[in-house]
């Protein structure tokens, strides 16, 4: 009997099924530092003790994509080993900050299961929760891949596809207590502009641009122990569909995520993940652009403000004329992120 594993084929999966992930991760200063330089984040409150001081937390809290992809990353050997594709993302909250030295683990709950009609593939959904040192919870999301089967004759449960919310709804959004932004110094923030500086139907183009390198991006998937291979394994993937390693998908939002600074810089806190897709494929040499739409304003207090936005990113093509679905719902070949998240704003006092 082999030692080693091979990961979990489409054929293992069953409903209410839930799987423990190894590898429990201590996040370090070191990777707080890696993960700036790998995206160039500039958000302040993620960036410096004493402006996190300023708004009433202890230290700087870790970026919450950071966290997302450490808690996806443990998830990986057991639902994705085997994926063709991850596809979306829904009904994702962070429940609590993250230090530097909290340690993360994580658990998923297998909530649907559909064949394609291929019989070679099918959708796996999970629910993935990831907690601190002291099981207090920190993240919980849902997403679906496409996994191949082991054999394409084995039977399978009937199809069982989860209705899963539009987006998170205000009232679920969490604000540290202590947490009070609107008490920023607006000039270390980065901007002048407030939660109710935004409004509904508006696009900001984030203007700059970041290429992916292939050290890079490999390196991205290694510091979050992601061990997919079609992002790391070129002997595999070079005879594969596309002939190299895809980019993490994660590795792309994460740039969008740091490129919306300019436009967004008190956006601090990601507060809610409504939905995602990734709808093209991304190599390295691309350059990612990103552009951001105010898709809906929400006030959580008498000093804090969401806003809900999409942002899509692209690949080779400015976004000075802000590309994005057809009426159709199909996406032209440049856009290859299409992103759905609250943010947390200050508001004025």
């Amino acid at each position: 009997m082999s030692k080693a594993a091979s990961g979990n084929y489409f054929e293992d999966f069953r409903i209410g099924q839930e799987i423990r992930h190894a590898t429990p991760r201590t996040i370090a200063e070191g990777d707080v530092a890696l993960y700036t330089g790998l995206y160039g984040g500039r958000f302040a409150l993620q960036s410096a003790d004493s402006f996190a001081q300023a708004v009433g937390l202890d230290q700087a809290p870790v970026d919450e994509l950071l966290v997302f992809h450490i808690v996806f990353g443990k998830s990986v050997p057991d639902v994705s080993l085997n994926a063709v594709a991850n596809l979306g993302y829904a009904e994702g909250r962070f429940l609590g900050l993250v230090f530097p030295g909290d340690s993360l683990s994580a658990t998923s709950t297998v909530i649907g299961l559909k064949e394609n009609s291929n019989r070679q593939t099918g959708i796996v959904y999970v629910r993935t929760r990831g907690v601190n040192q002291l099981d207090e919870p920190v993240l919980e999301y849902v997403r679906w891949v496409m996994v191949r089967k082991r054999d394409a004759a084995a039977p399978v449960p009937g199809d069982e596809v989860p209705v899963l919310a539009a987006r998170v709804a205000p009232e679920q959004l969490r604000v540290p207590e202590e947490l009070d932004l609107a008490a920023q110094d607006d000039v270390l923030a980065g901007s002048p502009w407030r939660f109710e500086d935004y409004a509904v139907g508006e696009r900001i183009d984030h203007v700059d641009g970041m290429t992916v390198e292939e050290a890079e991006h490999m390196l991205a998937t290694r510091l979050y122990q992601n061990t997919a291979k079609v992002h790391f394994n070129q002997f595999v993937e070079g005879k594969g569909r596309f002939g190299r390693r895809l980019v993490y998908g994660g590795h792309v939002i994460s740039l969008a995520r740091g490129l919306s600074f300019n436009g967004l810089a008190s956006a601090h806190k990601m507060m809610a993940i409504n939905g995602g897709r990734h709808v093209n494929p991304v190599f390295a040499g691309t350059t990612i652009h990103a552009w951001s739409e105010v898709l809906e304003t929400a006030i959580l207090s008498d000093r804090h403000g969401a806003l809900r936005l999409r942002t899509i990113a692209t690949k080779d093509e400015p976004c000075a004329h802000f590309p994005g679905p057809d009426a159709g719902g199909k996406y032209p070949e440049e856009v290859v992120l299409d992103f759905d998240y609250w943010v947390l704003m200050p508001r004025r006092v």
